[in-house]
Order: C-alpha cells, then sequence, then structure tokens
C-alpha cells in the first residue's frame, strides 16, 4: 500500500553552495519547511536580494516498501534531488511539483539526502523578468512515497496517474475515468467509486489493469457545480486492488460544470450567465516570501470570498495544490497560467522550458473543476514581438488543447499592444492589462478604449486581466489625484472601473490587480521599497482596503455597511465630507450619536457637509441592521504624514516637449557600439546605476512617450538591453499612440543609442544630458560594475 510521509521537519540548510556537500556542515543553519530565504531581502527594496545556489540536507532512514520516492512540491526555480551522493533527478521551473525514484540509492540505516536549489537568473528557465520578486527555497514541502512495483504512475510531469472529467447530457453526469498504471500484471484491477458529498456511492466501475485503463460511468440527475452559488463536489476514488488488496489508491475532486463564453454576451456556466468578476493573486506574504502554509493558502481563498469575488487569476506561475483544492470548494472560477511572462528568450531550450512548465500545470492540476482557463504568457511583448515568438505561442496553445480537451485557453497582453495584432487569435478567449487613470491616460479611457475593442473584434470574447492602483494606507486627502499613492485616490479609480466593468457584461472576466499587495524587490513607490501596493488588501493580510469593501459592495451578497477613509484619522477645518460604501439601498449617518442625513442609493453614498466638533467627533454609518463607526480628530494644521512627497518629482510637464532633436542625428543609420562607452545593447540596470546615462534614458522615455515615468519602474526589466525593448518603442510609438511606424522605433533606438555613446562607463557624477538643466540628486552617482559582478551581492550574501 502506498504511504506518504511529510519531511519537513530539521533540515540543514547551507547557502552559497555550487554543489551539494558530501556531509553536513558542522554548524549548518537549522530550518523547517516551507523555507524561503528570500523572505527579508526580496521584499525590503534595492533589487539585491541574493539568488544563487543552497542546498538543503536531512539524514532519513530508509523507509519499508518496494520503491521509494521524494517528492518535492516546489524548489524555486532549479532544483536537484541527490542521495548519498547520487544526482536522481534534476528540474527546472520554480512552481510545480517533482519527484525522483531513489530506491536504488537508499541503503539500510542513515541516508543523506540532499535538495539543491538555485534561483540564479538563467536562459532556459522562465521567469526571466517580471515585475515580482523571484524567491527561492524549498517553499511547499518534501514528502517521502512508498508504493509497490504495480502503482498509479508517478513519473509522468509530478501527476498522480489519473485523470477525472465530466460531460453533461441530459442532466446526468458522463464522467470520464483514466488510470496510468506502472507495472501492472495479470490478476490486478482498477476500481473507480464515486461518491456524493454525503459519502454515498453513485457511481462506479472496475476494469482489468492494464497501463492505460479508461471507463466511463454515468450520474443520472447530476448536481452541478454552480460557482460560488453552489459549489458541489462529488469524491472519486481509484483502487488498484489484486485478490482483496488494495496496493495503491488515488483521489480527486470531481465538480460537474459546462461553460462557454459568447463574445457578445459573457460567460456561462451550466448554461446561467456568470460574469466572472474577482481579483489576481500573488502567493507571498509579509516576512514569508512564498513560504505559506496550508492554512494560510485557505486563509486567501477566504479573504477572496469575503470579496465577493467569483473568479481568481492565479499570477504568473502554478500556485499550491492547496489553493486550488481551496478554489474548488470555494466555487472560485480558475485562471491558471505559467511564467511565460514579459519577454521571450530566444535562447536554446527557453522554449521547451515553457512546453515543460505547461504539461506540469495541467498533468498536476487536470482534476480541480475549479480550473476553466490555461493561460499561455502575460504581457510577453514587453520586450516586443520577438522573432519566434507567434510560433511559441501557437505551439503553447496547441499544446494545451492537445493535452485538455476539456477547457479553454487564453492570454493576458500588455496595454500597448495594438488593436489589430495576430495574437488576439490565437487563444480561445483573450485579455488586456489596462492601467489607464494609473501609468497614462485618463479614467474614462478606460471604457473608450474597451467599447472600441469590443466594436472592432465583435467575435473576440474580451477581458481585463489586471487594472489598478497603487493605495497605501498611510497616504490621504480630500482631493485624490493620480500618483498620490492615496487610499482615497485607490478607491476613486476603483469607483470608476468597477462602474465601467458593471455596465459591460460582455467582459468575460475582470480581475483587479492584486487581492494582495506583493514584494517585487525593484520597486520603490510612493516611499515603499521593496512591494507592489495595489493590493485590496496589505501584504501581511492585515488590513483591508477602502477598495476592498467597493467591491463587496458590487459583488457580495453578504449585508454590510462601511465608512471610507477611518485612517484618514485627523483633519482640518469646519466640515468635511464623508464616503459610505454598502450594498444595501438606504444609509444614515450620525454624528456624535445624532441623525445628520440619510440616503438611498447603489454602492457609493456621498456626505458632504458633515460638521466635524472641536477635538474628537464620533462618524457612525447604519444600514438595515448594520453599523460601523469610526472617529476622526480636528486639527489645526495637516499632518504632513499623510502626504506623499515624490523625490523624484521636477513639478514640469514630463515629456510635454522634447529636448532633443531626432534630425541631429539623421547622418547615423547603424547602432554602434564603443568601447568603455554606453549603448543600447547594455542592460537597463547597468546603465541606470550611471546617474548620467540613468537620466539620458529617463528623459528619452518620458519625452517619447509622452508619460511620467520613475526609475523604479524600469526595475522589473532591469535585465534587459535597451535593444532588446526596442519592440516596446515600436509598440508605444512616438506620443504614445499604439501601432506606430517600427521604422519609427528603429530610428529613435539608433537615437538614443548616439546620446548614451558618449556617456564614459566610469565616469562620476557628471553633466546634465544635452539641452537640459540637471538637478542636484542625494548620494551622487553609482559607479558602473558589470552585472555578473553583482548579481549575488547584498547585505545579506555570505
Amino acid at each position: 500500500m502506498k504511504h506518504i510521509l511529510p519531511i519537513n521537519e530539521g533540515w540543514a540548510f547551507v547557502k552559497g553552495c555550487e554543489t551539494a556537500p558530501a556531509a553536513i556542515p558542522a554548524g549548518a543553519a537549522r530550518v523547517d519547511l516551507p523555507h524561503c530565504w528570500n523572505a527579508l531581502d526580496g521584499q525590503d527594496g534595492g533589487s539585491d536580494y541574493w539568488r544563487g545556489p543552497c542546498c538543503y540536507l536531512k539524514t532519513i532512514e530508509k523507509p519499508a516498501g518496494k520503491n521509494v520516492y521524494v517528492e518535492v512540491e516546489a524548489a524555486s526555480s532549479v532544483g536537484k534531488i541527490i542521495v548519498n551522493g547520487v544526482e536522481k533527478a534534476s528540474h527546472k521551473g520554480g512552481y510545480s511539483l517533482f519527484r525522483a525514484n531513489v530506491t536504488d540509492a537508499l541503503h539500510d540505516g542513515e541516508n543523506l539526502l540532499a535538495i539543491w536549489v538555485d534561483n540564479t537568473q538563467r536562459d532556459d528557465v522562465y521567469p526571466q523578468t517580471a515585475d515580482f520578486t523571484f524567491y527561492g527555497g524549498l517553499y511547499r514541502g518534501v514528502n517521502l512515497i512508498t508504493v509497490e512495483d504495480s502503482r498509479f504512475d508517478l513519473d509522468y510531469c509530478g501527476g498522480k496517474g489519473f485523470d477525472v472529467s465530466a460531460a453533461v447530457e441530459d442532466g446526468a453526469a458522463v464522467v470520464s475515468l483514466d488510470a496510468f498504471i506502472t507495472n501492472p500484471v495479470e490478476g490486478q484491477s482498477v476500481e473507480f467509486i464515486v461518491r456524493d458529498a454525503a459519502g454515498v456511492i453513485v457511481a462506479g466501475a472496475v476494469r482489468p489493469a492494464a497501463e492505460r485503463v479508461h471507463a466511463e460511468v454515468r450520474i443520472e440527475n447530476a448536481h452541478l457545480w454552480q460557482g460560488v452559488k453552489d459549489p458541489y463536489l462529488y469524491a472519486v476514488e481509484a483502487l488498484l486492488t489484486v485478490h482483496n488488496e488494495t496496493i495503491d489508491n488515488v483521489s480527486a475532486n470531481l465538480g460537474v460544470r459546462t461553460y462557454t463564453v459568447d463574445p457578445q454576451k459573457g460567460f456561462f456556466l451550466n448554461g446561467v450567465l456568470t460574469p466572472l468578476r474577482g481579483v489576481s493573486r500573488h502567493q507571498d506574504r509579509l516576512g514569508q516570501g512564498n513560504a505559506l502554509t496550508k492554512e494560510q493558502h485557505e486563509e486567501d481563498v477566504a479573504f477572496i470570498r469575503e470579496v465577493g469575488a467569483n473568479t481568481v487569476r492565479l499570477a504568473h506561475y502554478q500556485h499550491s495544490p492547496y489553493f486550488y483544492d481551496a478554489c474548488d470548494r470555494a466555487g472560485l472560477v480558475v485562471w491558471a497560467e505559467i511564467p511565460f511572462i514579459s519577454v521571450m528568450n530566444p535562447a536554446p531550450g527557453a522554449h521547451e522550458n515553457c512546453r515543460s512548465q505547461m504539461k506540469e500545470l495541467i498533468v498536476q492540476n487536470y482534476n480541480h473543476p475549479s480550473i476553466c482557463f490555461w493561460g499561455i504568457s502575460n504581457e510577453i511583448t514587453i520586450g516586443g514581438e520577438r522573432p519566434g515568438l507567434l510560433d511559441n505561442l501557437r505551439d503553447l496553445n496547441a499544446l494545451a488543447h492537445e493535452m485538455d480537451k476539456t477547457r479553454m485557453t487564453t492570454i493576458a497582453h500588455v496595454s500597448m499592444v495594438p488593436m489589430e495584432n495576430d495574437m488576439h487569435h490565437i487563444t480561445d478567449v483573450l485579455s488586456y492589462n489596462h492601467y489607464f487613470g494609473w501609468y497614462g491616460g485618463e479614467l474614462e479611457n478606460n471604457e473608450q478604449w474597451l467599447d472600441k475593442f469590443h466594436a472592432l473584434h465583435p467575435d473576440r470574447p474580451l477581458g481585463i486581466s489586471e487594472y489598478g492602483a497603487e493605495g497605501i494606507v498611510s497616504y490621504h486627502s480630500d482631493t485624490p489625484k493620480c500618483k498620490d499613492y492615496t487610499e482615497e485616490y485607490q478607491a476613486v479609480y476603483h469607483e470608476h472601473l468597477a462602474k465601467v466593468i458593471d455596465e459591460r457584461p460582455w467582459l468575460w472576466a475582470t480581475h483587479v490587480w492584486n487581492m494582495f499587495d506583493f514584494g517585487c524587490d525593484a520597486r520603490d513607490e510612493g516611499g515603499v521599497k521593496g512591494r507592489n501596493n495595489k493590493g485590496l488588501m496589505t501584504l501581511d493580510r492585515k488590513i483591508r482596503k477602502d477598495a476592498f469593501y467597493l467591491y463587496k459592495a458590487y459583488w457580495s451578497d453578504e449585508e454590510f455597511v462601511h465608512l471610507c477613509s477611518r485612517r484618514y484619522a485627523q483633519r482640518t477645518g469646519e466640515e468635511t465630507t464623508v464616503k459610505v460604501y454598502s450594498n444595501l439601498p438606504k444609509v444614515a449617518l450620525y454624528v456624535d450619536g445624532r441623525l445628520f442625513a440619510e440616503q438611498e442609493g447603489s454602492k457609493v453614498f456621498v456626505f458632504e457637509h458633515v460638521p466635524m466638533s472641536d477635538g474628537f467627533t464620533q462618524i457612525s454609518a447604519r444600514a438595515g441592521a448594520c453599523a460601523d463607526a469610526m472617529s476622526i480628530e480636528k486639527v489645526a494644521e495637516p499632518n504632513q504624514a499623510y502626504i506623499y512627497v515624490d523625490p523624484d518629482d521636477t513639478g514640469d510637464d514630463a515629456g510635454a516637449a522634447n529636448w532633443f532633436n531626432v534630425d541631429d542625428y539623421k547622418d547615423v543609420d547603424t547602432i554602434v557600439v564603443r568601447e568603455g562607452y554606453f549603448s543600447v545593447k547594455d542592460k537597463i540596470g547597468d546603465i541606470m546605476k550611471n546617474e548620467e546615462a540613468g537620466n539620458v534614458l529617463m528623459q528619452f522615455m518620458q519625452a517619447t512617450v509622452k508619460m511620467k515615468l520613475k526609475k523604479s519602474m524600469l526595475g522589473m526589466v532591469k535585465d534587459m538591453t535597451l535593444e532588446g525593448m526596442a519592440g516596446m518603442a515600436s509598440s508605444m510609438g512616438i506620443g504614445g499612440k499604439a501601432g506606430a511606424d517600427p521604422e519609427q522605433g528603429k530610428r529613435m533606438l539608433i537615437t538614443l543609442n548616439e546620446m548614451l555613446n558618449k556617456i564614459k562607463k566610469y565616469a562620476g557624477a557628471a553633466r546634465a544630458p544635452p539641452g537640459r538643466a540637471g538637478r542636484p540628486r542625494h548620494g551622487g552617482s553609482a559607479a558602473y560594475a558589470p552585472a555578473a559582478e553583482n548579481r549575488r551581492k547584498s547585505k545579506f550574501a555570505p
């Protein structure tokens, strides 16, 4: 019989080892799994979190059983399983499970198990460039599995050797069951059992054991999995038996459901129009990195259900099996994807890694009814539409359909992808990541763009895969505006988007970016280093921002009332404005215990001219049986801690006028690299380390795309060359017009290269770029150093 033994306690941890030690070093640190070595430096900013090889070591006794497997639930991002000095498996990809049969490497008594892990950037492993921290570690867990010679297959792509799916016919569920057996023997049988939620057997079948065993069973009057309204699950088990003995067993959830997407009407679940409205999720937490417990994964699902979402996009990689299980039970419709993100690497092996991660994603998660969409890429054209990209995307789409004929495929486009593009016709449905009203443009550009695309492509199902704005709960304003980082502007932004989305049910799915703040060590936004602050909740899961309750008003059936801006606790003046969110139709506002006013409305209730007493004023709101209260203090002067002052803000209209003249470089038609000088062939991160070169790059980009940019915004692409970014400039075009002539982008790249060619790599703080006056900066200029020399240097390096 199969036995699964978690071995998560008492591992020795050795940092910075190029190979696995032959023995546990004296004095080695001791850790328990899950463990992440970037839990702290991956969230503190500076883009200097430690990336390199580490090793986990543990002595184990040889367990009883004919065959022994080591199962690693995730190792970021390259892993090796080594037993008594013998490498038994290697794996590329930091988010999926892998195993090794280690039987022949074990001996009686103590054995040394080593799991070597490396999160160094590699050309043949995705993700390579993205706006989140690539945490290193054994951050899920490790198991020892003992099985008989005959068993459900454990060797194919980390799967369980068992697939289950269902189709609906005349109210009945036709359940397809497939078992994959290693070393089947005559006389063995596979028994399939289907139980309802009460544990009663409702269907079953028995078949002779073979390498592949197929059966179909029928459940009359099947109870459907109706998403969050009724996430009904059957339990399916497969038993491998011989005579009166079960020698192996596997199990799965079964949710009976069908779905379609109509480009003019939206998403239908079991024939019921069900607009998918929800959030995206990264898996990390404050001070833990990716090393979450099972209970914390389940808690995240509970938060997502609390806000009323019915869908979740799992960005940008395979998530924990505990999370998928919880989504099955909660009824969340899941978009699951691989980390083919930002930039396609043309290096040999890179696309094969995409294929490998797609196979593992599908094989390991095929049995989750919550998953309805496989995502093949995210913002993959940030680095431009590189040669071969379309072929690779078509190949990934075909692979997903080949491996799973029951689900749809999808893709998330970066905002600059033109409305007319071949990528729109690869996957079954598509979505865009749009940030109009935050990174550029006006809030009204959202509905304008959506309606235009929908009219242009009436046959293509369109969704919004990302949208959001930073909200830092310590910043507040009576007059919120874009890029002030206040909790109030984040709320205003989402008020606009929630209404836009609510009026367009034909959007097949929309996903807020993001449910939770998440770590991105390259960022420095709003005075908060090392994280993306667009979450509806904070990274530590302690605070629900006001925008959380805005969506609860739109999505949740749980009656509530919420007073906004409660953290705007000190205010000036004789009066103030109070905003209330509720999903009830009538709200009453009380000031110091007395009724101030009542309003009838929907979702958002704004009470103006609310009087403030000297000292503290008690504000409360009531809606139905629900109540909320807060206290605000009247002060003489504004609290300066509520106001974010951008140290990089020059006060001018960035990009309003070109500070260079392209005609000055009209005689240059090729890119020239001068030894010892910068060029577009240098990495963006290296250019930004030099103050003069960095200023040239920032001002050039701002002048060409007509958009305010911050240096921290380039952190996610610091390992790309400017030449590699040429496609992005082409797609954005001069003045930010999507779909501009590619020759313009090429011309601009040549011009920028000539400017950089005038700056020495080893120069100190120097002159301002041509045509602009420099302004003093604190700290002087960073000296140039090759990226390879700094790759593993940080304050946490050994």
